[in-house]
């Protein structure tokens, strides 16, 4: 999968994305949970496939996530798109101005990502939103690809969660970038400059807006909206 999925146009890469049926355990996962779904959503249809990125295809800046919600984007079939992490996610980004609503239902909604695009480290929804370390790995050829056909145009990557942090900081060197040696350490708000050969990018962390960390007070609307405020205003 690393060979045939670099260099491909990003359609194709999404097409390649949504159809892929590397991890035994996942796909089993992400197709019994569309095919019994959730008692509240009974009568809509489920993706049920991996969730390809989604937003401008040049943006500068990205967002990094961990995986597909089972009844969010498993769902819906847009990455963070019909769940409450993504209900504050959009929320956010409205607010910064890197997207023009403050919510996001469904794929036919008309939201729209300013400048803005969004990826998930692992494409399909795991089992309690926990994929193993094998199955990580095996998805990592699909952001290494998207983000080699992306990053030119990106300036800022925001990564949700030490997951995400990792899987950027990883991505970057398997591209040939430049990264910090000791590796930074992800916290909410911090910053690491990636050095590419005709442009920097700046990563900052975010904690994950998962329902564990807004419940709990641990992630707030405006620690949420400095973190991406501070990308809309280096894009």
């Amino acid at each position: 999968m690393r060979r045939l999925a670099r260099g491909v146009p990003l359609d194709e890469l999404d097409a390649r994305v949504s159809v892929c049926r590397a991890c035994p355990r996942l796909v089993r996962w992400r197709e019994d949970v569309a095919e019994t779904k959730r008692a509240s959503y009974a009568g809509e249809p489920y993706w049920g496939r991996p969730i390809p990125g989604w937003g401008s295809p040049t943006p500068a800046v990205l967002v990094v996530g961990l995986a597909p919600a089972a009844n969010g984007a498993n769902r819906t079939g847009r990455v963070f798109t019909g769940d409450r992490s993504g209900d504050w996610l959009f929320a956010s980004l409205h607010r910064v101005g890197l997207a023009t609503q403050p919510t996001s239902v469904h794929a036919a909604d008309g939201q729209a990502l300013v400048d803005t695009r969004m990826v998930a480290t692992v494409r399909c929804a795991p089992p309690q939103n926990k994929p193993t370390t094998a199955e990580r790995d095996t998805c990592a050829p699909w952001i290494e690809a998207e983000l080699a056909l992306l990053v030119e145009h990106v300036r800022v990557v925001v990564a949700l969660g030490s997951i995400g942090w990792d899987a950027t900081l990883r991505s970057f060197r398997a591209l040939g970038w430049g990264v910090p040696v000791p590796k930074p350490r992800f916290g909410h708000g911090a910053e690491a400059t990636l050095t590419g050969p005709e442009h920097d990018i700046t990563l900052l962390g975010c904690y994950h807006p998962s329902q564990q960390n807004t419940f709990t007070g641990k992630l707030t609307e405006p620690m949420l909206d400095a973190v991406l405020g501070r990308a809309a205003a280096l894009r």
